[in-house]
């Protein structure tokens, strides 16, 4: 066989890279200076594959997501170890306590729910009063609200609305006097008259009129013909009252006045008066 053949063997070894020194186990030292990335792939390619495994593991590559999990993961089982010897020492304090003390433990706890159950029911009772204090509070301000909203009505202070009538008396002969119009207005609250004004003026419980030559004053006011008579209360009351034989409406129209009355299912009565303190009256209640 010639030197230039080759058995398999050689052919083989030639071809690989080459080995470390035998008995050493070590890789050869790599050459100093900047290596290219050829020289560092031909030196990757002659490490061992326990070499290259190593190398892969260390130095180990955390990432920012992977340290936060493992804390995350190290808090939790700090806590649940915690958690665990808490109750194991609860529970050894208790499997290793006497009878009598497990009998001053139970009666600690029932007279601690007892005491709790008590303070429930106070709680609860003192909620009831308030709740019922409240609406007592509240109902009687309501009540007060609408006692002065009809007291403010029946003193001409605030203006109503309501069903009621229209009376016009039309005195072309200028014959009507004061007393023909305090005589309807006497009428009109007889029948259940609950608010009346008579053109543009309230009139309310001291209402006074008198004659003005030949028109009325109510109240120091002067008012002229037609007469307007805007009445709240119930028409069905209101207009028969004013109707009787020898009434109002037959008086007036022996003066030769015209009268009209209206039903209406809705008055506006907003003519007021100011508020006036009594000089001598003062309230009884205590």
């Amino acid at each position: 066989m010639s030197n230039q053949e080759q058995t398999p063997e050689n052919r083989l070894r030639k071809e690989l890279p080459e080995e470390v020194a035998a008995g050493t186990g070590e890789a050869p030292e790599p050459p100093e200076g900047p290596q290219t990335p050829e020289e560092q792939g031909n030196r990757q390619a002659g490490l061992t594959g326990r070499q290259r495994l190593a190398q892969g593991l260390w130095p180990p590559r955390v990432t920012r997501a992977q340290l936060i999990v493992a804390l995350l993961l190290f808090g939790l089982g700090f806590g649940l170890a915690v958690q665990v010897a808490s109750n194991s020492d609860s529970d050894s304090a208790l499997r290793g306590a006497r009878q009598e003390d497990l009998v001053r433990i139970l009666d600690e706890l029932d007279d601690r729910t007892q005491r709790l159950e008590d303070e429930k029911q106070g709680l609860e009772k003192q909620r009831d009063e308030l709740e019922n204090s409240s609406n007592q509070a509240e109902e009687a301000r309501r009540q007060t609200v609408e006692k002065e909203r009809q007291l403010g009505i029946l003193a001409g202070t605030v203006a109503a609305q309501g069903p009621g009538i229209t009376m016009t008396i039309d005195d072309t002969k200028g014959t009507v006097e004061a007393d023909m119009l305090l005589d309807a207005i006497q009428e009109l609250r007889a029948a259940g008259a609950e608010a009346i004004q008579v053109n543009g003026v309230r009139v309310v419980a001291g209402t006074y009129l008198t004659d003005a030559g030949n028109s009325v004053s109510v109240d120091g006011n002067k008012i002229n013909a037609p007469y307007r008579f805007k009445v709240i209360g119930k028409p069905q009351d209101l207009e028969p009252a004013l109707n009787i034989p020898g009434g109002v409406v037959q008086t007036l129209e022996k003066e030769q006045a015209t009268v009209t009355i209206e039903r209406a299912d809705k008055i506006v009565v907003d003519a007021l008066r100011a508020a006036k303190r009594p000089d001598y009256a003062r309230s009884s209640s205590q």
